[in-house]
């Protein structure tokens, strides 16, 4: 079975990446890729008492959200949404788990609300004030392929306008020494039914067990290597060259996401 759905709008932060715009001639092979730290802000939509709240992972994934809503020209309150991360809130986890195994095992309330694996989605929620149906994933290394699986068969089955938001963040040490992440990185595609004048491409995807595309750049492609969530730069660079292509993403072994581009303008 094939899903074909448009994408209408893209948001992207990463190392060297700060934004979609930034990044296309980057990925287009226009302009030399030079990684840089990452530097996300609070979302200013958020009231002040959950913008306290907010760590990395959640800055990073409304950041991306919001870029992919506004590029799209969308309402945040139309579309469904799917969230998908390998670690979400690592720095959380560690704090929790240093906690757990001190004498004093009290566990903050703030760290408590924000370990849940759908938190990014809660404030997502207040943020944009969407109530529409939230998705939250979670396929360790398949992360971005699992998502995009389920938002393109959202918008195929329901008929309804999904963004996908795919983040990871570093885990401090000693989880890092186990589970090396390098970076935050984050992609949001705002995937729709019909095309529009804001249409980017059309994607067609199916599932085969071709290789994985990989990049030619070593540094883009040491980040798609290593951070689950830029398992999707293969798709957005063909995007970014306007190309019409095939593109096979990672997905659970032995199976592949094979996606048909074809760009719309």
């Amino acid at each position: 079975m094939r899903l074909t759905v448009y994408l209408d709008g893209i948001g992207l932060i990463g190392p060297g990446l700060d934004s979609w715009p930034a990044a296309q001639p980057i990925l287009a092979g226009h302009a030399a890729y030079e990684s840089r730290p990452l530097v996300v802000a609070a979302p200013q939509s958020l009231p002040p008492a959950e913008r306290r709240r907010t760590g990395l992972a959640i800055k990073v994934a409304l950041a991306v959200a919001f870029d992919a809503i506004a590029a799209g020209q969308l309402d945040a309150r139309q579309l469904a949404t799917v969230f998908t991360s390998s670690g979400a809130d690592n720095d959380n986890c560690d704090a929790i788990c240093r906690t757990l195994a001190s004498d004093d095992r009290s566990i903050s309330p703030t760290r408590f609300h924000n370990s849940v694996h759908n938190a990014p989605a809660g404030y997502w929620g207040i943020a944009s004030g969407a109530m529409t149906p939230a998705t939250v994933l979670c396929a360790h290394d398949a992360s971005f392929g699992a998502g995009l699986l389920e938002a393109l068969t959202q918008v195929a089955v329901e008929g309804l306008g999904t963004l996908l938001i795919a983040y990871d963040m570093p885990y401090p040490e000693p989880l890092h020494a186990k589970r090396p992440l390098p970076a935050a990185f984050g992609i949001a595609l705002a995937l729709m039914p019909v095309r529009s004048a804001q249409s980017l491409a059309q994607i067609e995807l199916e599932l085969g067990d071709a290789a994985p595309d990989t990049l030619a750049d070593p540094a883009l492609e040491a980040l798609r290597r290593a951070i689950p969530a830029a398992r999707g730069l293969p798709l957005l660079q063909a995007v970014a060259r306007r190309e019409t292509c095939r593109v096979v993403l990672d997905y659970l072994a032995p199976l592949r996401l094979l996606i048909q581009v074809e760009p719309c303008r």
